[in-house]
């Protein structure tokens, strides 16, 4: 597995957070289907994990597309899997031709949304403030929202992570209290990290975590002590084990590997 070697970003000198603040907090690992799967295919997949999945202490979220949702969600209604749209739109109607909203998909039985995946800012224009917006939306509708922040290689390289990853924090929280964040689970999602194999150490995704929690602290208080902060990018069955067992990585959005269930079960596995 290929690892970044840039250096750290000198999030701060203090630790945060123990484990003993880990043990408040739900751990989380959640599969991000993406453009992929058909409703069979979906659904059969679905039907594997259900059957392979291991007792966990872990809250297992899967996220298909937004046509198969409502066929996964049934089918897993009995089970402890929950199910997650990738994205969502912030006004629950209108004319927002080839848009789904909140209250859409939360009557096809997702329970979370993704919001602000690096995809969708790279590819699809997401800003911070849009970002805000669906945020607010989801929590209105009671969804719990997936809230991905993360860096590129540019970025790092420049020495710009602090900045960067305080200011999506910033943007995409504003004007939400302590109560909302405690609604709401991070994702750390390093850009450079994600579909291209290479991961960050767990000493680097370590140090981003630490940044993310003491920075909603700042603003938040001890409600970030409660918060879930995930990694993604890039993690698969042999580097799992040891990016969750650092103390602010509460769990993983797993992108690539979580499209085939033995490799999904086998992160949950070894969580």
């Amino acid at each position: 597995m290929a690892q970044l070697t840039v250096p750290l970003c000198n999030a701060g000198s203090k630790m945060y957070v123990n484990n003993r603040g880990k043990n408040m907090r739900t751990p989380i690992i959640a599969g991000n289907w993406k453009l992929n799967k058909t409703i069979g295919e979906a659904l059969e997949l679905a039907k594997t994990l259900q059957q392979g999945l291991p007792t966990t202490k872990f809250e297992i979220v899967v996220a298909p597309s937004y046509i198969a949702i409502n066929k996964v969600a049934d089918f897993l209604k009995n089970s402890p899997i929950k199910v997650s749209a990738q994205d969502m739109f912030w006004e629950d109607t209108g004319a927002f031709t080839g848009t789904v909203s909140a209250p859409m998909i939360k009557d096809a039985g997702a329970k979370y949304v993704i919001i602000g995946h690096s995809e969708r800012r790279q590819f699809f224009s997401e800003t911070d403030e849009t970002v805000n917006k669906k945020i607010k939306a989801a929590l209105k509708h009671d969804l719990t929202p997936i809230f991905c922040v993360g860096e590129t290689l540019a970025e790092r390289e420049a020495g710009k992570i602090n900045a960067v990853i305080t200011t999506q924090l910033d943007g995409g929280l504003r004007d939400l209290t302590a109560n909302d964040l405690a609604k709401i689970v991070v994702a750390y999602e390093p850009v450079w990290a994600i579909g291209t194999g290479k991961t960050a150490t767990p000493e680097q995704a370590e140090e981003v975590h630490v940044l993310i929690r003491e920075t909603l602290a700042k603003k938040f208080g001890d409600t970030a002590n409660k918060v879930s902060i995930l990694y993604g990018g890039s993690v698969k069955p042999s580097n799992s084990k040891e990016l969750l067992s650092k103390p602010n990585i509460d769990g993983a959005l797993v992108g690539g590997a979580s499209l085939k269930a033995e490799d999904f079960l086998g992160i949950i596995k070894n969580a």
